[in-house]
């Protein structure tokens, strides 16, 4: 396996080649988690050496991988506060 990005999956970021499972995903079970990578690659279904594969991408491109996340957080704040407006007051 291999890590790839294609715009027009996951929005670009990068991601284990033949799936959509994010290196964001898989990072975020274990770093954030405290999820085993075997427990990860069991419940992803890929390879173990899958799992480690996306961790060294993650830890070798540490600002890219902030910078997704902070783009993440940034057009869920827009989604969520977009959706609790009230198109027209309220009488």
């Amino acid at each position: 396996m291999t890590i790839v990005a294609d715009e027009d999956i996951l929005g670009g970021e990068p991601r284990v080649e033949g799936t959509r499972i994010g290196v964001r995903h898989i990072a975020g079970k274990v770093v954030s988690g405290g999820q085993t990578p075997a427990y990860v690659a069991d419940q992803y279904d890929i390879s173990l050496a899958s799992v480690y594969e996306a961790l060294s991408y993650y830890y070798a491109n540490l600002e890219e991988m902030k910078g997704f996340e902070r783009e993440n957080a940034e057009a869920f704040e827009r989604v969520h506060d977009d959706g609790l407006q009230p198109k027209e007051p309220v009488s």
